[in-house]
């Protein structure tokens, strides 16, 4: 069975690696005022975040709608595809997962399994990319399917950011948790795990890269891990550094957060997404 892959533009992977196992990302939108982008085509990361602070407005975001899916299943199916795994960021912080599915629903020709990877950035992309590479090996959907549903239950991402001013702009945090944070330097932890998204709160930049750094530990031994950081290599590589004991010798990935992340987030914010390893 010809197995391919479809993801969104928030798993992360870098392009060379999207390229190499022919993967299908379905674009999500950044809104700037009244202009539209395709998140990593009509706006450079780079271009985003040095401009975030100084928008007029706060960026927001949006899904595709059921057709840009509906789109790329037929696409698919047309050069020879017999069935799509589309994995897309969790269901708790997007709609993406409703719209591809209504649009696995109107493809008609084709079987197509829409999937709740239950993470953000490089933990999606993780899971994508496990899948390209089962399906490369002659896996079958069910076992690229096993392999998925054990990997999303090890993956965690967590990262600090270097402000809540950003969450508070976008809404998605209490005004009032927002005012003390501003008024105390708090700098929030966010974590993801499981669909679960979750926070604390430390006094200082320093304490909260040592807490990120306590994070990873307790997230030891790992299969997978790559850092993740809103246009911040530099705090990213500070935290390489303090975690090189635990992480492995060969290349490690450090990639900027999409947009679409980064306009609730705010630049500065750096972490890990870590795929613990399998204990069985």
């Amino acid at each position: 069975m010809r197995i391919k892959i479809v993801t969104d533009s928030t798993c992360d992977l870098p392009k060379n690696l999207i390229e190499k196992h022919d993967i299908t990302v379905v674009p999500l939108y950044i809104n700037i005022g009244t202009e539209g982008y395709r998140d990593q085509i009509d706006l450079s990361r780079q271009e985003f975040y040095e401009n975030l602070p100084h928008y007029k407005h706060q960026p927001t975001t949006g899904t595709p709608g059921p057709l840009a899916f509906q789109k790329a299943y037929e696409e698919l199916r047309d050069a020879g595809a017999e069935h799509i795994i589309s994995i897309h960021i969790s269901e708790t912080l997007s709609a993406t997962v409703d719209a591809a599915r209504t649009g696995a629903k109107q493809t008609e020709g084709i079987d197509i399994t829409v999937l709740d990877s239950q993470q953000l950035s490089m933990g999606t992309g993780f899971a994508v990319l496990t899948a390209a590479q089962a399906a490369e090996e002659g896996d079958s959907l069910e076992e690229i399917l096993a392999k998925l549903e054990n990997q999303i239950k090890r993956t965690h991402v967590f990262a600090a950011l270097d402000t809540l001013e950003f969450l508070r702009r976008s809404g998605r945090l209490n005004g009032v948790v927002t005012g003390l944070g501003s008024l105390l330097q708090l700098k929030p932890i966010l974590t993801m795990f499981n669909g679960v998204a979750g926070s604390m709160n430390v006094r200082t930049a320093r304490k909260a890269q040592q807490k990120v750094i306590q994070l990873l530990k307790e997230n030891l031994p790992i299969e997978k891990i790559a850092l993740v950081h809103t246009n911040a290599p530099e705090t990213a590589e500070k935290l390489r550094q303090m975690a090189a004991a635990w992480l492995p010798k060969e290349h490690l990935l450090s990639m900027d957060i999409t947009p679409v992340i980064g306009a609730h987030i705010g630049p500065g914010a750096a972490g890990f997404a870590v795929i613990t390893a399998d204990k069985k």
